[in-house]
């Protein structure tokens, strides 16, 4: 069974409340939250006052997204606001290893965020350390964008060189999953589906995600 984070980025801002109580009393299992700085992609999402008052009604863990240059500067206010889980791209990161380290003796599971054309080799030497990898499988930026199909092949590779370095690290799928797709993201793989639009445009969001775990 697939642990499914309905992603906080396609929910109501107008009423977040709401939208945050649905998902606490649904089966998903965790919140999926993207921060964009504007800078590492192209869009702007929210900061820690939004965070902080998605926390302060979530009775699920934070997987905290950050696409975002220099994340490291704010790890520490991060882990304030409530994050569980705290993914960073490896794109963005200079130093990787020490911004795993530093996630974690925050106290707080490490997660690396890897683009669409970003190659799986690249996280041969942190795999074993990390708990996670986001797998994106849209461009970051923007929600409800269309699913690259060379996802399925990433998935196998990364699931090959998990094997390889005995990592424990979940797979999370992030960007265009949906109900006719996550079946096979599932079998390739993958542990965690990332999903906005699928959750928050149905018109019953709790039977969409009891879909999405049912697979």
């Amino acid at each position: 069974m697939a642990i499914v984070a309905p992603s906080i980025l396609s929910a109501d801002f107008a009423n977040i409340q709401r939208d945050v109580e649905m998902i606490n009393s649904s089966q998903a299992d965790w919140f999926h939250i993207d921060i964009m700085d504007g800078v590492f992609v192209p869009n702007i999402s929210f900061g820690f006052p939004v965070l902080k008052a998605i926390q302060k009604h979530a009775k699920k863990p934070l997987d905290v997204h950050l696409m975002i240059v220099e994340p490291e500067k704010f790890f520490e206010e991060f882990k304030n606001v409530g994050a569980q889980i705290l993914s960073v791209h490896i794109e963005a990161c200079t130093h990787l290893h020490r911004s795993i380290q530093q996630i974690k003796s925050l106290g707080m599971k490490a997660g690396v965020a890897i683009n669409p054309h970003t190659p799986i080799f690249l996280l041969k030497e942190v795999i074993a350390d990390i708990d996670l990898v986001c797998m994106m499988s849209v461009n970051p930026g923007f929600g409800g964008q269309s699913f690259i199909e060379n996802t399925y092949s990433k998935i196998r590779e990364l699931k090959s060189l998990i094997a390889e370095k005995s990592s424990q690290a979940l797979i999370e799928i992030d960007g265009g999953v949906s109900l006719s797709n996550y079946k096979k993201l599932v079998e390739c793989g993958a542990d965690v589906l990332v999903a906005g639009n699928t959750v928050f445009s149905s018109s019953d969001p709790i039977q969409a995600i009891l879909e999405l775990k049912n697979v």
